[in-house]
């Protein structure tokens, strides 16, 4: 097996498939076999999985990726790794350039690096002043050497275009894109296609739903973990759970077809659409690594996609543009958003 990869500034290529390290966060998962985790993570870069996707507030990630690194120094030398600077929600009225300097600092530490391969920022509250500058500070940073490129996830097209125009060199913006969730098709990937970013995506397989488990299934009301009631709300967006179940029905057709499962399906799609450099795969062990492997051996046709598109053609939403449903902090979707989660690490 072989995992495709993407060059996206000159001298710097990912996997097209990236380790998510979300699922490892004692935010998400309390019961994370920590050596376990560690020796999963060689797998992976065996495997060819090389780039790895962390944050500063996933929960004790970039500590265990810095253990990694020490415990494998060889496949260690292989990997790139993709943080997140994402201030608390309060803090961001009172942020400094010392506080951005502190945590790229952690990080870097943390991750036992001597410079970021990728810090990828994100600014909570669009009417607090201050992304922009904070930005700049990053970009300051990358020009001392201590970050390698600058990234973004889950900002509005307008502030993402605010960034570019202050002079702010984006290389990767992150996104929520799957066959449900198409908000970045309306202006976002035309804006990042039109300055050469890449964009790397999460959310393809709304946190476990699109699989064969699901087909057939009542529509659920109660939920494993937090994944799974945000992605139940695009799920009820997109046009209920009955449109979802036909979907998920084509995908697994589609599957069968061609020896794989629905979500191996969705992903491929994804990995197929215009600008996409790559996926990010949440994983808590290496069960599923062949099986994501495999997006890469099989190849979906016209009539594959024709029957997709006609099923999401009946969509409902979800409306507007990235990310704007979350950051609503009165509506569905951002009532159930932690906005505060380096405080929540802070206790931890």
């Amino acid at each position: 097996m072989t995992i495709e990869r993407m060059e996206i500034r000159p001298g710097y290529s990912i996997s097209r498939i990236l380790k998510g390290g979300w699922h490892l966060s004692a935010g998400h998962n309390i019961d994370v076999d920590r050596a376990m985790a560690i020796d999963d993570m060689a797998r992976f870069v065996e495997a060819g999985v090389t780039s790895f996707d962390c944050a500063d507030h996933y929960t004790g990630v970039e500590e265990m990726i810095g253990n990694f690194r020490r415990a494998y120094p060889e496949l260690a030398a292989k990997i790139q790794i993709h943080t997140k600077y994402v201030p608390d929600w309060d803090a961001l009225p009172g942020l400094t350039p010392a506080d951005t300097v502190r945590i790229i600092d952690r990080s870097v530490q943390r991750l036992g690096v001597d410079a970021l391969d990728v810090v990828q920022f994100f600014w909570w509250n669009a009417e607090a002043p201050g992304a922009v500058e904070t930005a700049l500070v990053l970009a300051d940073l990358r020009r001392q050497g201590k970050i390698k490129h600058i990234g973004t996830t889950n900002f509005s097209t307008a502030q993402l275009a605010g960034l570019l125009e202050a002079g702010v060199p984006i290389a990767l913006n992150q996104l929520q894109y799957s066959l449900v969730d198409n908000r970045p098709e309306r202006q976002q990937l035309d804006l990042c296609r039109r300055h050469d970013i890449a964009v790397v995506t999460y959310g393809h397989l709304l946190g476990g739903f699109i699989s064969s488990d699901w087909i057939g299934q009542p529509e659920p009301f109660s939920f494993a973990n937090r994944s799974q009631r945000k992605y139940k709300l695009i799920i009820e967006d997109f046009g209920g759970w009955e449109l979802f179940q036909e979907l998920l029905c084509a995908l697994k057709a589609i599957g069968d077809r061609i020896g794989v499962g629905p979500g191996e399906v969705a992903l491929r799609w994804t990995l197929d659409r215009p600008g996409i450099a790559g996926c990010i795969v949440g994983a808590t062990s290496t069960r599923n690594l062949a099986r994501n492997a495999k997006v890469f051996d099989i190849a979906l046709n016209d009539a594959d996609r024709a029957t997709l598109s006609a099923i999401c053609a009946r969509r409902t939403g979800p409306a507007g543009d990235c990310y704007e449903l979350e950051a609503d902090r009165t509506g569905r979707h951002g009532s159930i958003m932690r906005h505060n989660q380096n405080e929540m690490t802070a206790r931890a």
